[in-house]
């Protein structure tokens, strides 16, 4: 008897191909739409893609309406960040509590043997791996996942290049509009910029001020939530002729700091709410610690559900909230929030 996948199917062309690579390779294979959130239009565009695309593989496509844990899980902890001053990772609980949560739970109940997405990573069985694509690299967003789920994981994405994936589609009848649809934004409910969904629960736009290194009032702002560490741009400092950033904020007072660029350099950073995978709880890795940036080494010790991490280069812009993933060349070792 064939064993049994249960794959994430958005409507995309990673997606879609992961569905078909695994039904080649002689899986059993069953699709699951996540309606994640109320984003006016998007489901009914995105739903009717995946069910497209199930149609096209030739596979079943459940639909789960998972709105409510969505908002409990991931919104309402994304509007939370950005009130208390920090800059949320959305994507990673999302992963995390849903797609490879409630997607798991699911799996359960229809009996797959295995969870699947078109997601660009590896796994060894038992740690996560960088993708072979490593512009496409999704890694750094699965750190928060549950490790005793890895082995059930299929990522048909993870060996192969965007380029190679979105040529063979094309080359496939039926898929050539698949290949040629456009990138899904970073963040699915966001359709503008983040500021236009706080509006509807926050007032974004109180004004406030600006201060130097010294304490001293320099300039405006428009609404602490409007930045985030490292920003440039969207306040006045008087008088200022080099440009200044931001280094901290206070989200209580409605205040943000600015400094020089060297003022946004860290050595040192202090993690919450850990997720390794394996054991260990002192030792030398390198980090990433925003999703586009390079990793850099460090060495790590950990506290229980807390992390001290020292950085053996500087780090420039380093926000509370985002998270601090650790890597041992290209194997995902866990991370944590930066605190």
């Amino acid at each position: 008897m064939n064993k049994k996948v249960l794959i994430g199917m958005s409507g995309g062309v990673d997606s879609t191909v992961s569905a078909l690579i695994l039904k080649e390779d002689g899986y059993e294979v069953e699709g699951v739409y996540m309606r994640l959130h109320s984003k006016p239009g998007y489901h009914e565009i995105h739903q009717a893609r995946a069910q497209k695309a199930a149609d096209f593989v030739g596979i079943k496509l459940h639909i789960l309406d998972l709105e409510d844990i969505f908002k409990e899980k991931v919104f309402n902890p994304f509007i939370e960040t950005y009130k208390n001053g920090e800059t949320p990772n959305p994507c990673a609980l999302c992963n995390r509590n849903l797609k490879f949560g409630e997607m798991a739970k699911f799996a359960d109940l229809i009996n797959a043997d295995f969870i699947a997405t078109g997601h660009y990573i590896q796994h060894d069985g038992k740690y996560l791996m960088q993708a072979e694509d490593d512009t496409k690299d999704q890694s750094y967003f699965l750190f928060y996942i549950d490790k005793s789920i890895v082995p059930r994981l299929l990522f048909p994405m993870g060996s192969r290049k965007k380029s190679d994936i979105k040529k063979l589609a094309a080359s496939i009848e039926g898929l050539e509009s698949f290949a040629s649809q456009a990138e899904s934004s970073e963040i699915c409910f966001v359709e503008t910029t983040y500021t236009d969904i706080l509006k509807d629960y926050v007032n974004v736009d109180k004004v406030g001020e600006v201060l130097d290194q010294e304490g001293n009032i320099v300039g405006e702002h428009k609404g602490y939530m409007h930045y985030t560490i490292g920003k440039r741009k969207g306040f006045t400092v008087k008088g200022a002729h080099d440009p200044h950033y931001v280094v901290s904020i206070d989200h209580e007072k409605n205040q943000i700091v600015v400094g020089q660029k060297e003022d946004l350099a860290c050595y040192k950073v202090n993690l919450r709410d850990m997720n390794m995978f394996d054991d260990r709880n002192e030792f030398e890795s390198t980090v990433k610690l925003r999703y586009r940036t390079k990793a850099v080494p460090c060495s790590v010790k950990i506290f229980e559900n807390r992390a001290e991490v020292i950085l053996h280069e500087s780090v420039f812009g380093v926000a509370k909230g985002q998270a601090a993933v650790f890597y041992d060349d290209d194997k995902l070792i866990g991370g944590g929030w930066i605190a």
